[in-house]
């Protein structure tokens, strides 16, 4: 596949886990729970495999702002089972996928390390 369908997958695929989490934070009912679960497993592998695809095609290496994004992307996969077991503490986690977020981004566009 070409570099540009990973790019892509990569970026829908974060942008549905980022938005799957964000309404699972809003609105953690029991209804939903097997859903938002089972939609998050599914972009969050999806984000993975593509974002492994792109170092590779890329030949980045395995740089520091790897790593910083894949614990960004582990939190953003956490948080949607953390909405359903911690229901009074939608602030905190939202406020924890917020930061994982804007961190993860800040490092793609960056790459300080």
């Amino acid at each position: 596949m070409s570099i540009q369908v990973y790019q892509f997958v990569h970026i829908l695929s974060v942008i549905l886990l980022a938005g799957i989490t964000f309404a699972a934070l809003a609105a953690p009912t029991p209804e939903r729970r097997r859903f938002m679960l089972m939609s998050s497993g599914m972009t969050a592998v999806a984000a993975l495999v593509s974002g492994f695809g792109l170092l590779g095609l890329g030949r980045f290496g395995f740089p520091g702002w790897v790593v910083v994004k894949l614990a960004c992307w582990l939190a953003l996969a956490a948080l949607v089972g953390f909405a359903f077991r911690r229901p009074g503490q939608e602030q905190t986690l939202t406020a924890i996928a917020v930061g994982a977020v804007l961190l993860a981004v800040w490092m793609v566009v960056m790459k300080p390390f």
